[in-house]
């Protein structure tokens, strides 16, 4: 075989592997309200439906790329095809919806490893003159993948079942895995130790803090069981940070955080997706649940929203080259901000969607916009040997704030409303949009901390061995 070909077969392989794992992120969100009827789910068992993916493939994200460094990528590509696969093929069995949340887990932890080796098999395989193109193309197939999401699982629940959502991952995982195995060229990364005390401390924290969120509205949040939970998970999440602080080749090097540019762009990074993915997993299921509309309707009716940066985002970024990140990201992040804020005020259970339109088109020409610069505004903050792990690390962290926003929005949701009634589902969403229009406000703040002018760089210090590609932007 070619190089030429071989080239070939790793963007196509790559591109179709990475689509798969960044679709699971929004296209169960139209799903939710026939999950809820089918298997007679609960809302805290829907937030775990999305949740439990997002929250695997974020915490082990970093830890994906570093087996991939450490073992070969290919070999590991395969392995979380594998594992993606049989999670999907078990999600669509699933008996009930505890079930479900254990196999969406488990797609989490395949999709975790198979998101950051499209990345660094794809850049080993092109030129260096078509890696810029290259690297361009894959943030374009992982943002339409976003996009399309909520599109693709309307349409798969109103033809077929939701089932099948999880169903059509397995022939496209049994075609990938002997493609990736007998077309793709082995390749490796700089071998560096595991760091599973990070891991492990990580993932039992986050788990204790989304757990006592979810619980608190149905328990009280004085409930020991709550309590519990909050400051287990608490404990446990500085414990990440002091371990991190102290093991010579840690997950995630806490002294990044020393550049004010680095800590503020991630911070506004978390803000946004807290808004962001908490208000889609609210006003998703009000399309259908509240305004009656079929599965594949109410996707197509969010295009406005999550399909706007296929349109905006190369002309923010050409605006960005220009005059900078920063205001370019400030003003998106304004935008949605505003959107929100809008969507949160006219709702109700006869609202025309003539009247939502506007608002959902001023939220995405903002997600766009922040889209765009953000990576290469991180990336701007560190060092060129440190731009593989201040990626995975911004991209773990932003899926993380997703978590957080569905957790939180849903206890809004929860306390003020329920699924009891059409004007009860506007009751309990109002008050919750609020709260992530809110967050998103305040991730326009977090920015504006972020140094004007040339990026701030600590060059003081080793570079540590470090767990993820040296080529930028794991950013969709």
């Amino acid at each position: 075989m070619t190089a030429r070909s071989r080239t070939i077969w790793t963007f196509v392989v790559t591109s179709i592997a990475l689509f798969m794992a960044q679709l699971d992120n929004l296209v169960v969100t139209t799903a939710l309200p026939v999950i809820r009827t089918d298997l007679h789910a609960s809302l805290s068992s829907l937030e775990w439906t999305v949740n439990a993916y997002t929250l695997t493939f974020a915490v082990l994200l970093l830890t994906g790329a570093t087996l991939g460094e450490r073992f070969g990528r290919r070999r590991m590509l395969v392995i979380g095809l594998v594992i993606f696969t049989a999670g999907s093929a078990a999600a669509a069995l699933a008996p009930s919806v505890d079930w479900l949340v254990a196999f969406r887990a488990i797609q989490g932890a395949g999709a975790a490893i198979v998101t950051p080796l499209t990345l660094t098999l794809l850049s080993a395989a092109v030129p260096v003159e078509r890696r810029g193109m290259a690297l361009g193309i894959w943030g374009a197939v992982a943002g339409l993948a976003i996009a399309t999401g909520p599109v693709v699982g309307g349409a798969v629940v109103q033809g077929w079942s939701w089932q099948t959502i999880f169903w059509l991952n397995v022939p496209l995982g049994l075609l990938l895995i002997p493609l990736a195995r007998f077309r793709i060229v082995e390749s490796r990364g700089p071998s560096t130790r595991l760091d599973l005390p990070g891991v492990g401390l990580a993932s039992a924290g986050l788990f204790g803090i989304v757990l006592g969120l979810v619980r608190a509205n149905s328990l009280g949040w004085t409930s020991p069981y709550v309590l519990t939970a909050l400051v287990a998970g608490v404990a446990l999440v500085i414990g990440f940070v002091v371990w991190e602080t102290r093991t010579p080749q840690p997950m995630l090097p806490m002294r990044l955080f020393r550049s004010r540019g680095f800590s503020a762009t991630n911070l506004a990074s978390v803000l946004m997706f807290f808004g962001m993915f908490g208000s889609i997993f609210l006003l998703a299921q009000f399309l259908q649940t509240v305004q009656h509309y079929s599965p594949l309707s109410a996707g197509l009716r969010t295009l406005p929203w999550t399909g706007m940066p296929i349109v905006v985002s190369p002309i923010a970024g050409i605006v960005a080259d220009r005059i900078g990140g920063r205001p370019v990201v400030l003003t998106g992040l304004v935008l949605q901000a505003t959107g929100l804020a809008w969507l949160a005020a006219v709702s109700s259970p006869t609202v025309a969607y003539s009247s939502l339109v506007p608002a959902f088109i001023v939220s995405g020409v903002g997600m766009a916009m922040f889209f765009a610069p953000v990576a290469t505004m991180v990336l701007g903050t560190v060092r060129r040997e440190e731009e593989g792990i201040a990626s995975g690390a911004t991209n773990a962290l932003r899926e993380l704030g997703g978590v957080f926003g569905i957790a939180v929005l849903a206890a809004v949701f929860s306390a003020h409303g329920g699924y009891t009634s059409g004007p009860a589902f506007v009751d309990g969403l109002r008050p919750a949009v609020a709260v992530g229009a809110a967050g998103v406000f305040l991730a326009a703040l977090a920015l504006l901390a972020v140094p004007r002018g040339t990026p701030e760089v600590d060059a003081a210090g080793p570079v540590d061995a470090y767990a993820g590609s040296r080529e930028p932007a794991l950013s969709a």
